[in-house]
């Protein structure tokens, strides 16, 4: 099917809601882990999010350009072409621009939309996230709002972080941060409320944080505690009523066991990133074919190696293949498995 519209991207996060299942919004950097995205979902039978972060265009369009936005926007183009050779729905998504990469990332992404949206095209990306975590709250929601009026406007959806994501990922480190911001409280979740349902007709996605690390840790190493997640959401009920409650992602799920993970569902996440898990089984698919093959893929004491162990087209379609598998897993732990909204790719 094609790339998800507005109307459908909505469903689909109301379904994940009254379905308690989520859907993994997976970072790509390349046609490759691209159509590994595409290939696991389709696989599991699920609706799902493909992402791309500045660090993920700047790499699509080279090394020797690193543009982000074009990358970005290269990538993008690649879903819709394809996408609709498999019988699922997926949005595109844009993952964790901070506030000094507003201007020249997602601001420059809104405008495609805009000018794609003034010649009748389909929007390029479907929701983009604003990462304001590292200012304070009242800043953080200053910028969010703007930026929330102009999605509504563009058939967009906003997702914002209020707390922060320890660990680093795609270059961004929370590296010295004071341990509290780990973990958002009820307050925090209040005033997000408060100021984002003041702009009508829009829909947004928060991501709030609840012990959560980039990167993979050892078992014990990171301490998630999901309940934050209801607290925040009861409290909101109480003050605006149960249509306020939010539609939530989980950051920094790698390595996090799969009861932390239903029970971070159970309390209204709907959407949660995927990145190193997904890169470590595509790299680990390269390296396996590198060792057995080692004598093949070079040309060492005068022999010529063996071209299709070396074609890059052998290795990357078995990391694609491994990455799809990894995709597919994910969505099981999702709850997500079978859940497809499109009518060519659901049981029965």
């Amino acid at each position: 099917m094609p790339v998800a519209d507005f109307a459908t991207y909505c469903r689909m996060i109301d379904s994940a809601r009254g379905g308690r299942f989520a859907y993994p919004g997976i970072n790509v950097s390349s046609m490759s882990t691209a159509s590994a995205v595409l290939r696991g979902l389709a696989e599991a039978r699920s609706d799902g999010i493909v992402q791309v972060s500045t660090g993920g265009g700047a790499f699509a369009s080279g090394s020797a350009v690193k543009d982000s936005v074009l990358g970005a926007i290269a990538l993008a183009e690649y879903v819709h072409r394809v996408a609709d050779r498999y019988d699922i729905y997926v949005a595109l998504h844009t993952d964790h621009c901070p506030v000094d990469a507003v201007d020249s990332f997602l601001i420059p992404l809104i405008e495609e939309t805009e000018r794609r949206r003034s010649r009748s095209m389909p929007n390029l990306f479907n929701s983009h996230m604003f990462d304001g975590s590292a200012v304070p709250l009242g800043a953080n929601l200053d910028r969010a709002v703007p930026l929330l009026e102009r999605c509504a406007r563009n058939e967009l959806i906003l997702e914002i972080e209020a707390g922060v994501v320890g660990g680093e990922e795609d270059g961004i480190s929370a590296e010295g941060t004071d341990p509290s911001k780990l973990y958002t409280t009820p307050e925090d979740m209040l005033e997000v409320a408060r100021r984002m349902k003041g702009v009508p007709g829009a829909r947004y996605l928060l991501a709030a944080t609840f012990g959560n690390v980039h990167g993979v840790y050892k078992p014990g190493q990171v301490k998630l505690k999901p309940e934050i997640l209801r607290e925040g959401q009861e409290a909101v009920e109480r003050a605006y009523g149960g249509e306020a409650r939010f539609a939530l992602v989980f950051h920094g799920g790698s390595g996090s066991s799969v009861a932390e993970i239903r029970e971070a569902i159970d309390y209204g996440v709907v959407k949660m990133n995927i990145d190193t898990d997904t890169q470590y089984a595509f790299s680990r698919a390269v390296a396996d074919h590198v060792f057995r093959h080692y004598d093949g893929m070079l040309k060492v004491d005068g022999e010529m190696g063996a071209k299709k162990q070396y074609d890059p087209r052998t290795y990357l379609g078995i990391a694609e293949s491994a990455m799809a598998d990894r995709v597919r897993q994910a969505v099981e732990d999702l709850r997500g498995s079978g859940t497809t909204l499109c009518a060519r790719g659901s049981r029965g």
